[in-house]
């Protein structure tokens, strides 16, 4: 979750980007993405007028708009005072940047979902049996509000009343804990890791990165779905064999009647979980590796074809025969909600 600054830079806006700041309910900042004195790009809060933040009270609004503004954006970088090695070059960080804030999102926003589906029969508490602290009964509505959908949450954060309450035992809500803007992150991210008996406050990265390898044999599970085989067999039928949902890889290989199996999209190898994806490019895979690492371009301009590995953790990947090499052709599943960890597909 990025701080919400102010820019103090005089650079052009390069892209739009909607982020949700928890501090607030059901409030997203617009951000705007500018090339600071040195040389570094970096998000800050976008102003109308030098005035106020931009704000929306839903995400649907904020992404409509950005994606627009985006648009009219093209064309930026080249009235820029760069070469031509410059320009490429930051167009392809632009691109890059975009990529990995609507990865996250997207990747979020699943895992909220699948949080919130593994806890629907989930017991909720009596109103009346919420345990406060003194004098606080107008917490009352507002956290059994909290906990109706989210029952598995350990800290709530009312910001109405600027109070954030930490949950003791059972029902047992009378310990006040540090309302800041810190803890707000920590409330928001409490309600996707504590659904997979994790803790919000942890580190955040490997919290996520322990949430997708739970959420692997699920991905697995799609392969049984019939409007899930129907979009597979569509991909087929283009001449895909690979395609890519979020975190997950669905790999076809037609060979001694392997078919679809499951692999991992590997993280970049800067830490930032995205590349710029070369749509055009292909995977080449000379082992049997379950990490799939797409192609990618190089800020350089360089096109990269992508490959299969092993994690670190996991050990050499097993090699293929020469004969058995493939070179396969990829496809990203679009659109917001391009599948979801119910085990339903969006897909007509």
């Amino acid at each position: 979750m990025k701080s919400l600054k102010r820019s103090r830079f005089p650079s052009p806006a390069l892209a739009y980007w909607p982020q949700y700041w928890p501090e607030f309910e059901n409030v997203w900042y617009m951000m705007e993405l500018q090339l600071r004195r040195d040389g570094v790009l970096d998000w800050f809060l976008r102003r109308e007028n030098q005035s106020g933040p931009i704000m929306y009270d839903n995400l649907e609004d904020a992404l409509i708009d950005a994606k627009s503004s985006n648009e009219g954006l093209v064309g930026v970088v080249d009235k820029l005072n760069l070469s031509d090695a410059e320009s490429i070059s930051l167009k392809l960080k632009v691109e890059k940047a975009i990529t990995v804030e609507e990865r996250l999102m997207k990747e979020e926003r699943w895992m909220l979902a699948e949080a919130l589906r593994r806890n629907v029969n989930a017991a909720r508490p009596n109103i009346e049996d919420l345990k406060l602290p003194l004098g606080c009964e107008v917490l009352r509505e507002p956290l059994f509000n909290i906990l109706r959908e989210f029952p598995y949450v350990r800290y709530a954060r009312i910001n109405r009343y600027g109070i954030t309450l930490v949950r003791k035992e059972g029902g047992d809500w009378s310990q006040r804990g540090i309302h800041s803007k810190q803890t707000a992150v920590y409330c928001y991210r409490e309600k996707i890791a504590r659904a997979f008996d994790l803790e919000g406050t942890a580190h955040w990265g490997k919290t996520k990165a322990a949430i997708r390898a739970e959420l692997l044999p699920r991905a697995n599970q799609l392969l049984h779905d019939v409007g899930f085989k129907m979009m597979l067999d569509d991909a087929r039928r283009r001449g895909q064999s690979v395609v890519v949902c979020g975190s997950f890889v669905f790999w076809y290989e037609a060979k001694n009647e392997v078919g679809w199996v499951v692999k991992q999209v590997a993280a970049s190898s800067n830490g930032d979980g995205a590349q710029t994806i070369w749509q055009q490019g292909t995977i080449i895979s000379t082992n049997y590796g379950r990490i799939v690492v797409l192609p990618y371009i190089k800020k350089t301009g360089e096109l990269v074809k992508g490959h299969t590995k092993n994690s670190s953790h996991d050990g050499p990947a097993k090699l293929r025969h020469a004969d058995h090499y493939v070179e396969l052709p990829f496809e990203v599943l679009e659109g917001d909600l391009m599948y979801d960890l119910f085990g339903r597909l969006q897909y007509e």
